[in-house]
């Protein structure tokens, strides 16, 4: 069995979308300071589950979100 790491997410700096005020609160918080992560986390629930990827992964992602790459 392998070994779980913990992540100190107290210095995570949080911002919401740009375009979250329209949202109805259904949106996500992004925090980008991590050391070579990117957390992601749901607005409503800051205490929650946090979600991270690899800052690579992340920039890949929103690349492929600004080219269009995932549809519709």
């Amino acid at each position: 069995m392998g070994t779980t790491s913990r992540i100190d997410l107290s210095g995570a700096l949080w911002q919401k979308a740009s375009h979250s005020g329209d949202s109805g609160g259904q949106c996500v918080e992004v925090a980008e300071n991590l050391p070579d992560l990117v957390g992601v986390r749901d607005s409503k629930m800051p205490d929650g589950p946090v979600l991270l990827f690899p800052a690579g992964e992340w920039s890949a992602f929103l690349a492929g979100v600004r080219d269009g790459d995932f549809g519709s």
